[in-house]
Order: C-alpha cells, then structure tokens, then sequence
C-alpha cells in the first residue's frame, strides 16, 4: 500500500485510535488493515541497520547483513557535514531494500563523561557540532523516503540506572548544552519521528515531560512529527499521551486503558486525536518508499563508502620524526590481537551483523607488506599469557616499524553499562612497554568508543592513530592512512583528558540514590578545561596532519547588529594533498553571568591540493554570541565587544579579532525582589526608579542614596531587594513600591 487513501483519524472508532497509539510488536507500529492502515517497521540502526531476522519478535541475536559504517565516535571526528549526508542516503537506500519505514536514530547526547558507556553512539560533547553533522544522517536519510528517530530526548548522558535517574540539570545547561544538537536538527532537519529518553529530567519522565514534548518541542520548535518511547521508556500510557508521546514501544497490550481515560474524562479525546493522526500521517510519509519492491542498494558501494567515512575519521594524535606515513616497503611487525579481531562497533542494540568487514592485518597483507605479525595479548579479562608477550618483543625486534594495535575489548563498551575504568587494559600496556624496550618505532593504532588514559604510555609511542571505531571498512582505511593514500584529516570531537579525575563531572558521576546532579553546569569538556586553564592530553578539535596548511587574512565584517561573516585564506604550504578544518570559537565581552571562554559557533572542512589555497567565509548569527537568560526566559545578547577566534583546535588559535555588538534589548521583567542594583541597569526600570524613589525620598526628608558610586553604602545598596529600600521609607514604603511597580509596567507594556 502507498498510503494514498489513508484515512482521517476522524474515521477510526475510539478503540481504533488508542490501538495506533502503540506497537504491533517489538518492532513494527500498528496497523488496521480494513482501514487501509499497513504496518510499519521500525529499526535499530544509528550507523547500520539492524534487522532482527526473527522480525516479529524481542529476539535481537541475529540481524540481517547491513553496512556498518563508523559508529558517531569515529564519523564525528570527520567534521565533514556532507560526508555524513552521504552515509545517510546510503542507510536509506538499505532501509528500502529491507522494508524498514524508520530508522532508530541518530543520538545526539552530549558526552558529559567520557565514562558514559554509551558515548560510541554519540557525536560530542559540544552540541553545536553534534547538532551540524548528526543532521546529515536525519536529511540523508528522509531524502530516500525513510523516517529517521532523533535520540534520546533529552539528557541520556549515563547508562547507570538509566531507566529511573532523575538528571537534575539547570534551565540554562538545558538549553546551552543539552538541547541545542535537537534543535538544530528539528528545526533544520524536520525529522520524522523523535524518541524519549528512558530518564527522568529534574524529576519527570521524559516520556511524561509535557513541558519537554509539548511546549518545547511541538510549540516552541514548530516540530510536526511523532514522538516514540525508547523500547520500555512509557510507564503510563495516558499520562504519556497526554505530555504528547504519540508512540509507545514494545506494545504492553494496554490499549483499553486508554479507552477507559477517554470515557472517564482523564484523557482528552482530541489530544489521542493529535496523537493518533500523527501515526496516520507517519505511515503515509513513508508509504511511498515502503512501496518500491525488488530494489537493491550497491553492497560495493556503499562498502567503499564506509571506508572512506573510516578513513575520513580518522585522527593523527602524534607523528613524532614523521614516521607515518610507512613506506611501502617497509619491514613491519603488527602487534595485537585488534589487528587480526577488529573491533569496529559498540554492544548493546545498535551491534549488527556486516556484509563484510575488513581487518587491519588482512589490508596490510593483501599490500604485500613486509610483515609478521603477534598477537601480543588477548581480548578478554583472562591474565597476561608471557608467551604472547615475548612473541611481540621478538617480532619487534627486528622490525623497522612496529604497528601496535590497541584499545578496548566490547565488553567494555556496551549498552546499559557505563565504564568504571578511564585506562586500557593493563596487559596491552604492559605489551608496549617491552616492545618499546626494544623498538622505539611504534605506531600506536587505537580501537575504542570513547577517550581513553594516553598518559604515560603515550611517551613511549612515535605516532597515535585514534581510530575510535570505524566500521566494517575500519581495516582498509586504517591501512590507507599508514601508507598515505589517504591524508588523515580527522579532529577530535571530544576533549582526551590527562586523567578521568580532571573531568568537571567526576565528583558527581554517576549520581545516587537515583539522582544524578549536573552540577559543572554549562562548563562540559572544553568548556571547562579551556576556561579554567586545565592541562589535556590532546584538545576538543585537535588532529595532525601529513600535510602542512597556513590560514591568513582573516577578516570579520559586521552583516547586521549580531551576525558577522568571518573570512580568511586557507592554503597547503606542503607537497600533499589534504584537508584542515577551520574551526570558529566566539569569546564573551563583560558579561552580567559567567561565560566559558570560548565556545564553537561555526567550522569548515577545507580540502586542498598541495599548494592550492581558497577563500572561504563562515557567517554567525545572532546565537553564536547568545546565552540562555533565566530570568528573561530566553536567548540573550549583551552589547559590547565580543572576539572572533579562527583555530585548528580549541587550544590553536591562529588569529583573534574583536567585533562590537549591539544589545538585543530583552530584559527580563523586574520585581519587588529585584535588587536596587538590577533596577538602576535596566533600561527601562532604571528611570522608573529614579523618579518615583526621588519623589518618596523628597517626601519623607531622607536621602538614601550616597553621591559616591563606589562608596561602601552604594555597594551595599546595589545588592539590596527594593522591597527592603521601601522598609527605610518608613509608612510610605508600600506606596513607594505599589507606586513603582504600577508606573514600571505601565512604561514596560
């Protein structure tokens, strides 16, 4: 069926509606067939799809092939929004093939922590970067018809105690840190469907969280799709309903409730009504691509696109004497069990079964490289064999180059299970400390979902290859890198801390009692490091490069009262083709509330052949220099002179440029309690209070208000409510405040 007579919720009876309000199954939404309503399915599948072959049922073990392409650890270090968007048309294209209506993602969550066990699945821990590449996947794949999920909304940031944690976090991190990536993309990138997170926020449940599903997401971001539940999230499905959750999953056979609450007044008939016609219309978006039969996606194709997307993220952490890229003669010992056992994707529901995969050893063989290879050390938990030891140490031996492959094992990265360890195993470390004894060439090639301890290990490599986790095509790619037939143009999306004791969020992580207290506020990863100067292993946005790049005349021209347009040249000074990535950081003027030092606001991925150089502009608008007022419940921009940082990373500014700009004019209303301070700067309030305090001071005979600005009594005055100035008016206090108050509003309307 395409969908094209599909019926009004109008025409469906009461227990019709609150039928579509619910699964089928485990992975299919209901359909009434005499309505000419198809079943949909529904699908795993943030960075591949994941099928279940048993589709009727929970059994998740076994999966339809699919392409994996690199999980968002690795995609996001491309900062390349248009690669992304390619791997979005190509996971549409194989939504087709296998009748999937829409795809369960892409997560967004901010990574607080590099802890987080679920942070293989997500983008960064900057939301605006987050927000600008995940879209890709949203636009890539609705443009082949296929719905996408926006996840986990909102504030997933930890699996501990997922299911119940209240995450109790400030208005303004709300909206500076933990919504932004989902505004961008709903707002921009109209996605189809929506899904809840399983948490509380500050003691709601998302899926219960009107003010989160309704006036946030529907109001005030115009969003016009459907929200689900994460498979098990809804705990009442009339309260859910109610908040604006129109989807709930796996279906708990409790539809009559909903029928019950209709007729019994607890549930408003035309708010299932809204719910209900939202699965009506999701079904007919998607009915035209669920019609294409017979259609089947390029495995080669898209095969090499998950190469190039590995490759792509690739980053170059250290490059010591310029040991990489390897020549192709070169004698090499490949060390570690991740060079023949590719570690490629995380555990949990996003794990699915590849058309192929590629392992690191198998690309470097099918060179011709000069090679041997070790295992070194084992994937599980099981004690440091000594034999795989000293076959490592033997192989290095005589060996030019040593390619070390190391990382962490799944279990250590799975779904439902945050890590409880920042360092690699023990026995991979110890494996290079005896290789490096005798060999000091060792190209370090990482495997892991998150940020892992470098130090002091680190010293004792040449180069790092961060390859996070890349994929079925991981092996290939990472071999293109080594030789350089690819220039690695990788950044890094989240800050590699020195030590998981450095991180803002660690003396509160992961929360108790079913608590978990955002308490570093707006000040995550960079944010926190950069602002209270904190030593890094590696900063948010850094990556190496086989080639050299310069970027000069950097200019910024004011387009209107709070938007700019930055420019510069950027050119390769070397002999290689390659890419840099401009990176745009807006520093704060004075500011009336604390403000990180710096945050990213725009980004460019440059691509140059050697010696070739362009111009190119990033425009900021009016949020790029906003923060979140509390008090005026909304975005706010303060005049005076802002700076424009143009980097390569958070800590690689290559130019600063100062740029003036104007107040926005919202403030937020005053009150009795608004001190006298806040009413004296207030634009509006200020001559309000200047007149009618003078008046009931020229009444009373008291002055109470020093000629000196900086005398002590000024600076106590400033601090105090005008509530408590009106007690020292003695009997014309409360006319002195009703008298305030009337004439304020009076202007201020």
């Amino acid at each position: 069926m395409d969908g094209s007579d599909m019926p009004a919720v109008r025409d469906l009876t009461l227990e019709e509606r609150a039928s579509l309000t619910s699964g089928a199954d485990p992975w299919h939404m209901q359909g009434i067939e005499e309505r000419n309503i198809p079943e949909c399915m529904i699908t795993d599948g943030p960075h591949g799809l994941r099928k279940a072959v048993a589709s009727r049922s929970g059994d998740i073990s076994e999966s339809v092939p699919a392409t994996c392409f690199p999980p968002a650890a690795g995609l996001s270090s491309a900062w390349d929004p248009d690669l992304v968007r390619r791997v979005g048309e190509a996971l549409g294209e194989e939504c087709i093939q296998e009748k999937v209506a829409v795809l369960l993602g892409p997560g967004v969550n901010i990574k607080r922590n590099p802890l987080g066990g679920r942070c293989f699945e997500y983008w960064s821990e900057d939301p605006y970067l987050a927000g600008h590449e995940a879209i890709g996947i949203v636009e890539g794949v609705q443009s082949k018809g296929v719905g996408t999920s926006l996840k986990h909304f909102a504030v997933n940031n930890q699996e501990t105690d997922r299911l119940r944690v209240s995450a109790n976090v400030s208005e303004r991190a709300l909206r500076e840190i933990y919504l932004p990536a989902f505004e961008h993309i709903v707002t921009k990138g109209r996605p189809w469907t929506v899904m809840c997170s399983y948490n509380r926020i500050n003691g709601v449940f998302s899926s219960q969280n009107r003010w989160l599903l309704t006036d946030l997401l529907r109001g005030e971001w115009g969003y016009d799709g459907i929200v689900m539940s994460d498979w098990g999230a809804c705990h009442d499905r009339v309260a859910a309903l109610a908040a604006g959750q129109n989807l709930e999953m796996p279906p708990t056979g409790t539809d009559g409730e909903i029928v019950e609450a209709v007729n019994a007044g607890r549930l408003d008939p035309a708010q299932l009504d809204r719910m209900a016609q939202g699965i009506i219309d999701l079904v007919d978006r998607t009915g035209p691509a669920m019609a294409i039969d017979g259609y089947r996606y390029d495995v080669d194709a898209h095969d090499a696109l998950a190469r190039e997307a590995a490759a792509e993220s690739i980053v170059l952490l250290k490059n010591d004497h310029g040991i990489l890229p390897l020549a192709p003669d070169a004698d090499i010992a490949v060390i570690g069990e991740f060079a023949r056992t590719p570690r490629y994707q995380g555990g949990g529901s996003s794990h699915l079964t590849p058309n192929r995969v590629t392992s690191l050893l198998d690309a470097m063989r099918s060179r011709g490289s000069a090679m041997t290879f070790a295992p070194g050390f084992t994937l599980d938990d099981d004690a440091q064999d000594p034999a795989l030891a000293e076959q490592a140490v033997a192989a290095a031996r005589d060996a030019q180059t040593v390619v070390l492959c190391m990382g962490l094992p799944e279990q250590a990265e799975i779904e439902g299970r945050d890590r409880t360890d920042f360092a690699l195993p023990a026995k991979q470390i110890a494996v290079l400390e005896a290789v490096a004894a005798v060999n000091p060439n060792i190209v370090v090639v990482l495997s892991n979902g998150s940020a892992v301890a470098m130090d002091p290990w680190r010293d004792k490599a040449a180069a790092i290859l961060e390859g996070w986790l890349l994929g079925q095509a991981g092996g290939a790619a990472t071999a293109d890198v080594l030789y350089g037939d690819v220039n690695p143009g990788g950044r890094l999306s989240q800050t590699i801390p020195l030590r998981i004791e450095d991180d803002p969020s660690m003396t509160i992580w992961p929360g108790e009692n079913r608590q978990s207290d955002y308490g570093e506020d707006i000040f995550v990863g960079y944010r926190y490091y950069d602002t209270f100067d904190r030593p890094v292993a590696y900063p948010f946005g850094f990556g190496l490069s086989y080639a050299s790049f310069g970027i000069d005349r950097v200019r910024v021209e004011r387009t209107g009262p709070r938007s700019v347009r930055v420019s510069m040249t950027v050119t390769n000074v070397s002999d290689r083709d390659g890419a840099e990535t401009v990176q745009i950081y807006v520093t704060p003027g004075p500011s009336s509330v604390r403000r990180p030092v710096h945050e990213l606001r725009g980004f460019a991925k440059v691509r140059l052949a050697a010696g070739e150089s362009r111009e190119i502009g990033i425009d900021l608008d009016s949020r790029a220099f906003a923060y979140w007022s509390v008090p005026a419940g909304g975005w706010k921009v303060e005049g005076g002179v802002y700076g424009i940082e143009v980097g390569v990373s958070s800590r690689d500014i290559v130019a600063r440029i100062p740029v003036e700009i104007e107040d926005d004019g919202v403030a937020a209303a005053l009150d009795e309690w608004s001190t006298y301070g806040e009413w004296r700067d207030d634009p509006v309030g200020g001559p309000v209070l200047d007149r009618v305090l003078g008046e009931a001071m020229a009444e009373t005979g008291r002055s109470l208000v020093p000629t000196d600005e900086h005398s002590a009594m000024m600076i106590f005055l400033r601090q105090t409510p005008v509530t408590g100035i009106a007690g020292y008016l003695g009997k014309r206090g409360p006319g002195f405040l009703e008298r305030l108050m009337r004439e304020y509003r009076g202007v201020r309307s």
